[in-house]
């Protein structure tokens, strides 16, 4: 079956997540703007995950182009599989174990349409796990380039962005260094290029996030934060003292675990 050029494209790595996916589908299955493709990539997982993608695009061949990279290579190259063959005008985000609001597509699509200054837009999630809805938030409405500096203030997989302005950038950079901060610098590469990006004050997306689960506190992140953060004080000329703010990603990496969950929690929960 050939697929019609869809106004929007969704890009996902997927990597064993063989108990989210359909869920995460069904999601999407949900939108009220159908204009859509997903495009899936498969990233060398070690469980049933690729044969439950073959069933979504065996059951939705108009919707879903499925590849499979080889060797597990990593959300940024993966991703950028998938850009490689994505022909929308936007290109949307979404992982595998979380979920979007029936309403996410169409709200950020009409946005974009709206306000031709803005090459990407975003919006407030909620964070969930196994008991429910624990927390949710949000990022400031017009980030700056300052913004960027202190972190992410876009979340990544609820993003749509413009085709072209992500392609401009080259897309995700592939940089080992760059690992697991791949969003942080695209935000990086889209203000440096001259483009802006806005984020919605509605809640648009479930963000799969267990409380008590600290996988995501590795400190090889933390590094490759930190050294971002050098890369935008040199290439913007931030002030020196903004190096001593350089440091945070290592000092929150140092504190005590019950500590960093109470702060990662009341900080979702105000």
């Amino acid at each position: 079956m050939i697929m019609k050029q869809p106004k929007v494209s969704i890009i996902m790595g997927i990597y064993n997540c063989e108990q989210t996916l359909q869920h995460c589908f069904e999601s999407l299955l949900q939108q009220t703007f159908t204009d859509w493709q997903l495009i899936m990539c498969e990233d060398g997982s070690q469980d049933n995950t690729y044969e439950i993608a073959k069933q979504i695009q065996k059951r939705h061949p108009e919707k879903v182009v499925l590849l499979r990279n080889q060797n597990n290579l990593g959300l940024n190259e993966t991703l950028n599989r998938c850009l490689a063959v994505a022909t929308g005008e936007y290109i949307a985000r979404q992982d595998a174990d979380d979920l979007s609001l029936s309403e996410r597509l169409r709200l950020e699509v009409d946005f974009l349409d709206s306000h031709p200054e803005y090459a990407l837009v975003s919006g407030r999630k909620d964070h969930f796990d196994e008991e429910g809805i624990w927390g949710n938030l949000g990022d400031v409405e017009k980030p700056t380039m300052k913004d960027i500096f202190f972190g992410p203030p876009f979340c990544h997989p609820s993003c749509m962005m413009r085709a072209s302005a992500l392609r401009q950038v080259d897309g995700y950079s592939i940089d080992r260094r760059l690992l697991r901060v791949e969003d942080y610098h695209l935000w990086y590469k889209f203000y440096r290029s001259g483009f802006n990006g806005y984020n919605l004050q509605q809640t648009i997306y479930l963000y799969a996030d267990a409380r008590n689960d600290y996988s995501k506190r590795n400190w090889q992140n933390r590094l490759n934060e930190m050294r971002l953060k050098h890369l935008i004080i040199r290439e913007v000329h931030l002030p020196w003292y903004y190096y001593v703010f350089a440091l945070r990603p290592i000092i929150v990496g140092l504190l005590p675990m019950p500590i960093y969950h109470h702060l990662h929690r009341r900080r979702l929960q105000n």
